[in-house]
């Protein structure tokens, strides 16, 4: 049996697109495997900053500190479904066991590898489909409410420092200048530097797919079920009993990999934050720029659909349904923002895909070296897309991905 592709991926986000594109530019014949619209899961909805300066986990060891907090405060950005919590407690033990001041320190220093090279991965893609319009660059502010919460971000902030993040600390009177419609209260702030931001993700995605298409790319608007390795080809199955080979099989499907048997992914501890946003289309200028509010959990980010308010963690199971105390807080938390808005006009739920350590997981499947896992990302999947999709690449072509990826297989859990 011939192999019908080079390259099959499972997921059409930014991680799933990104590799097509690269694999494309390489000479590959690739086909995407998705039933929903390009860039409608997780892609869409997150706050849109390309995130460069994000290399401090959610791991710390303020975590432990303030957990009772984060678990009983109404002001929380957490809830927890205690029941997923009991059912999936080794996730939840291996999340504390990597909130150790060590293992943030190494968490921190391999997100920020990553990050140091991810403009490179992304830059490339948006030059050739043309997407330049919807990025914007401007500085991000990352803003504490209290001396407490910037205290207890200090050791953070000292780890962007040690990863080369450009920034600058700044006071609550040059963050009204930069921003003066802000009404909460301000302690301190970071500016992050030379960042920039999305205006409509789900947008640059389909630009993605379409100049993917318009160069031979094949798009299989159909949901993988399950797939077998072989020594020179890998089988991908659907759920209508359709099947294709290829070379090799991405897994990009986020949240989702776990339904994909034989992909090896099922015995991996991969988690699912549950995000959320609001969008209030009439208040787009209220900002000049993202801002984050580090105690609420959330970033406003002006984007062409409006003024969105995303973030807060919820841990829960992929089915349940949207939790409207979430909704209910991100609409709180923009009025202490910037008083009364009109709307919102949209309401969303996503799921992130989040390993207990916070580290991606790009690489080969313990199952067979033609299945390459490309998921995990947590908060940044929207800034390290690219750059992962051009590291599947180089996996797929036999050579050495930049950076170094050994750290990031799979096969570093050792309960696989």
């Amino acid at each position: 049996m011939a192999n019908q592709y080079d390259v099959a991926i499972a997921g059409s986000g930014i991680v799933g697109m990104s590799t097509a594109l690269w694999a494309q530019r390489r000479g590959l014949q690739v086909a995407i495997c998705d039933a929903n619209a390009a860039g409608s899961g997780a892609t869409f909805g997150p706050a849109c900053t390309m995130a460069t300066y994000a290399c401090v986990p959610i791991n710390s060891p303020s975590v432990v500190t303030s957990l009772p907090s984060l678990l009983f405060s109404k002001n929380s950005p957490l809830t927890v479904n205690y029941w997923y919590a009991i059912k999936n407690w080794r996730w939840m033990l291996s999340f504390l066991m990597n909130c150790r001041s060590s293992r943030v320190e190494a968490i921190g220093t391999q997100l920020g590898a990553l990050l140091r090279e991810a403009d490179a991965g992304l830059d490339p893609l948006i030059e050739e489909i043309g997407a330049e319009d919807l990025i914007v660059e401007e500085d991000c502010l990352y803003v504490w409410a209290t001396k407490d919460g910037f205290k207890d971000a200090r050791q953070g902030i000292e780890l962007r420092r040690r990863q080369g993040v450009a920034m600058q600390e700044i006071g609550p009177d040059e963050i009204r200048s930069l921003e003066p419609n802000l009404k909460m209260p301000m302690y301190r702030g970071l500016r992050f530097q030379g960042t920039r931001y999305i205006l409509h993700p789900q947008k640059l995605v389909e630009r993605m797919q379409n100049h993917f298409m318009r160069n031979g790319g094949t798009v299989i608007e159909k949901a993988v079920s399950s797939v077998e390795a072989a020594a020179e080809r890998v089988t991908v199955h659907f759920h209508d009993e359709d099947t294709l080979t290829s070379g090799h099989f991405v897994v990009a499907t986020g949240a989702h990999g776990k339904s994909i048997k034989g992909a090896g992914v099922e015995s991996l501890p991969l988690g699912v934050e549950r995000g959320y946003h609001v969008t209030f289309a009439n208040h787009r200028n209220k900002l000049s720029r993202p801002v984050g509010w580090a105690e609420a959990g959330l970033y406003a980010t002006p984007m062409e659909l409006g003024l969105r308010f995303a973030g807060t963690v919820e841990l829960d199971a992929l089915s349940a349904p949207s939790n409207p105390n979430r909704i209910t807080y991100l609409r709180r938390r923009a009025k202490e923002m910037f008083g009364q808005l009109d709307g919102p006009s949209e309401e969303w739920l996503g799921f992130r895909p989040t390993m207990p350590d916070a580290l991606p997981v790009i690489g080969p499947s313990q199952k067979s070296e033609r299945i390459i896992h490309a998921f995990g990302h947590q908060h940044i999947g929207l800034t390290l897309g690219g750059l992962t999709g051009r590291m599947v690449t180089d996996m797929v072509t036999g050579q050495a991905p930049n950076p170094d990826a050994s750290g990031l297989s799979g096969k570093r859990f050792g309960f696989l």
